[in-house]
């Protein structure tokens, strides 16, 4: 490949996405930021919302400190209102929307005997609630105009269980089901809609497990090591650029752990 072709395949690259706008949820930081970053690497500006000023900020700076292009909103996922207002003003100030990443969500671990209603309530609400409540603020737009692409970010514990995490387990596979029936009704609008079911990822989620526990599930990885937020923004990139025929699909990023 000459130098001249191979800087328009980079170039090329790089545009995939260029003057498309990406909301991802909680993109303050982990994986949120590292979706927002892959998108924002390949033309498009990334509208960074999180629950806290300071951390939409800290996300858009880290992004434009890179050269990309990156917008901060505060949304609480949870609140309507906060929800509309955010798509609202990303409508004003853009003009479009044309992908969505649902990724904000919490946990509250415990066992489902010792469970209060008020840990279940919140996860539901943040984890799933949520999924339901910004993408319809949101497919609106997308289907005026007969494009988008959602991507919700679930978890392999939707679709396995695990002990201690009835209330997230519950959430995650919400997520999956509903990616489900947006895909069959948007297909016809040319909006895809599909999930990533991430295993152990690397993120401030996961440090908080003791050694000794991270020792016992590294066991049952085959590759041998945590994920990194990278490696879901890889699979969230194709969703949003190669993935035109893909759509109600759950990807497990999680090192062959469950296969």
């Amino acid at each position: 490949m000459s130098t001249q072709t191979l800087t328009e395949a980079k170039m090329s690259h790089h545009d995939l996405l260029k003057d498309q706008v990406a909301i991802v949820t909680g993109s303050g930081r982990g994986i949120g930021l590292s979706i927002a970053k892959k998108l924002a690497g390949t033309g498009a500006t990334a509208v960074i919302t999180d629950i806290s000023q300071e951390f939409a900020d800290s996300g858009v700076k880290e992004i434009t400190d890179s050269g990309l292009k990156a917008s901060g909103f505060v949304c609480n996922v949870t609140d309507v209102n906060s929800i509309e207002k955010m798509t609202e003003d990303v409508m004003n100030k853009f003009g479009r929307i044309d992908i969505l990443v649902n990724n904000a969500g919490i946990t509250k671990d415990t066992l489902f005997m010792r469970m209060k209603l008020e840990d279940w309530n919140a996860v539901i609400e943040t984890n799933l609630n949520s999924v339901f409540k910004v993408t319809q603020s949101v497919i609106k737009n997308m289907s005026k105009v007969n494009y988008g692409r959602i991507v919700n970010i679930a978890s392999v514990i939707g679709i396995h269980g695990n002990m201690g995490q009835a209330n997230y387990a519950a959430s995650k596979a919400g997520v999956i089901a509903l990616t489900k029936t947006i895909a069959k009704e948007y297909a016809s609008r040319n909006v895809t809609c599909n999930a990533i079911a991430p295993g152990f990822i690397d993120t401030a989620m996961t440090q908080k497990l003791k050694p000794e526990m991270k020792e016992q599930y590294m066991k049952f990885i085959p590759l041998g090591r945590f994920g990194s937020p990278d490696d879901v923004a890889e699979c969230a990139y194709f969703f949003c650029t190669g993935g035109s025929y893909v759509t109600g699909q759950v990807i497990v990023v999680d090192g062959g752990m469950f296969m």
